[in-house]
């Protein structure tokens, strides 16, 4: 998404909003450019930086540690020497253990990481567009705490279109926090 002066201008691929703006005169815009998913402001004015961008996920030939063909990556871990004691003693050693612990402690944090992401996608947008609209510390404040109602009241000067967006991320975060619906499975 692109926006000018709190209209948005563009919407599309990141190779259509860098066609659109190569297409402009340069005195005449600078846009602020969006990706409309994590909220991060995009620099598209740089060819080089956008075909980067593109090929980011080519991979090189080059050998690597770990079990490439499996998708596993080394890295280094710091541990106390008693964690890696308690690991080593663990079936399947330190890696498998590392693994189940964190294949766990994903599943157990996932309804908070999805809240926690939302939040974040909806701030960077914000903070970059609105910063310095009214209502801003107050509607972050609101989106942090999970405050639909305050976030939407203290939104409501801000230029149309960048409220609606703001809205829009905003409301992933809040419906992230809703409590889902328990199945009810047979009546009772």
């Amino acid at each position: 998404m692109a926006f000018l002066d709190g209209k948005r201008i563009a919407q599309g691929t990141d190779q259509q909003l860098a066609a659109f703006i190569a297409a402009q005169p340069p005195e005449q815009l600078s846009p602020l450019v969006f990706d409309a998913n994590t909220g991060e402001q995009i620099d598209l004015s740089d060819p080089a930086a956008l075909s980067g961008a593109m090929n980011s996920g080519a991979t090189s030939n080059a050998a690597r540690p770990g079990r490439p063909k499996l998708g596993v990556v080394a890295r280094e871990v710091t541990l106390l020497p008693q964690h890696w004691d308690w690991l080593a003693q663990q079936p399947g050693g330190a890696s498998v253990t590392l693994r189940k612990l964190v294949h766990t402690a994903r599943r157990f944090s996932e309804g908070a990481d999805r809240v926690r992401q939302a939040q974040v996608a909806c701030y960077r947008f914000i903070n970059a567009i609105a910063g310095n609209e009214r209502g801003f510390e107050e509607a972050t404040r609101a989106l942090f705490t999970n405050n639909a109602e305050r976030f939407m009241q203290n939104s409501e000067t801000w230029p149309e279109d960048v409220r609606t967006e703001a809205r829009r991320l905003a409301n992933v975060a809040f419906a992230a926090v809703a409590p889902q619906p328990e199945s009810t499975g047979a009546a009772k």
